[in-house]
């Protein structure tokens, strides 16, 4: 009998999935990269009225933290409280937020027109 290569047993996993029950390693950059997109997208968020905000359906907790950003106008602790909301982003799933992001995107501009 010969010899076997464990290596090639394994099955490719992406970060952040599960294999056999345990969470996949994550880098500190794919970590650092993943929390920057969630506060980037709580900068989107800090941007829309307030009737937008409420039509979301916003966990109370980051509602309350993206209102309150409207109303700092000091950049640093501007820029603390958008890292306040990427934590929170973090806490919850930011696939609705993203959706109703992405929808207002298309709202706004329409499909390019062929000359």
């Amino acid at each position: 009998m010969g010899l076997v290569n464990k290596r090639s047993k394994k099955k490719a996993v992406t970060p952040g999935q599960e294999q056999g029950g345990h969470p996949v390693h994550m880098s500190r950059t794919q970590k650092k990269k993943a929390a920057l997109s969630l506060q980037a997208l709580g900068e989107r968020l800090v941007k829309l009225p307030d009737e937008q905000l409420d039509r979301i359906g916003l966990p109370a907790d980051l509602l309350t933290a993206v209102k309150a950003a409207k109303t700092i106008k000091k950049h640093c602790p501007l820029n603390r409280q958008m890292q306040y909301i990427g934590s929170l982003m973090r806490l919850h799933d930011p696939a609705p937020v993203q959706n109703f992001l992405d929808v207002l995107d298309q709202k706004r501009s329409p499909g390019k027109r062929g000359v």
